[in-house]
């Protein structure tokens, strides 16, 4: 229950830049991510915030903001899926290729420029469809390591 619905509509209105140092937090946080991915030096937690990263983009692309770069989107998920199994095969050491960090970059870069132009209330809807399709398992999986 809300108890001032005016006020919780109104900010659904605002621009996530300009809510303050969280968006900026987040943009720090999921670089550092990428950092230690380019060096070799990226631990599971890295790879998390990447992993929400492009899926929040994606979620937001359904959404029509940035709807035309689908298929960017779904080729830096791609890479990263492909560089988690690998890694966690490989005892938890994550290093990508050169195509597959230039995806996921594409990927992080598309990202921040959504954030800068989506509403609280969009980000809101976003980080829904994000929850149901990781409990719905629609999602696809890094699995464990392998034999």
């Amino acid at each position: 229950m809300r108890l001032d619905a005016t006020t919780y509509v109104l900010n659904g209105f605002r621009l996530v830049s300009t809510t303050g140092s969280a968006v900026l937090d987040l943009k720090i946080k999921n670089h550092s991510a990428l950092e230690a991915l380019r060096t070799g030096q990226a631990k599971r937690y890295d790879l998390d915030s990447i992993i929400s990263a492009l899926n929040v983009s994606e979620a937001l692309s359904r959404l029509g903001i940035g709807h035309e770069y689908t298929d960017e989107i779904k080729e830096g998920q791609d890479a990263l899926l492909e560089l988690s199994r690998r890694g966690i095969n490989r005892q938890d050491r994550f290093v990508a290729k050169a195509a597959e960090l230039t995806a996921i970059n594409y990927g992080m870069e598309l990202h921040d420029a959504q954030l800068d132009i989506t509403t609280i209330a969009q980000l809101e809807k976003a980080l829904d469809m994000v929850v149901l399709e990781i409990k719905s398992r629609k999602a696809r999986v890094i699995e464990e390591k392998t034999a």
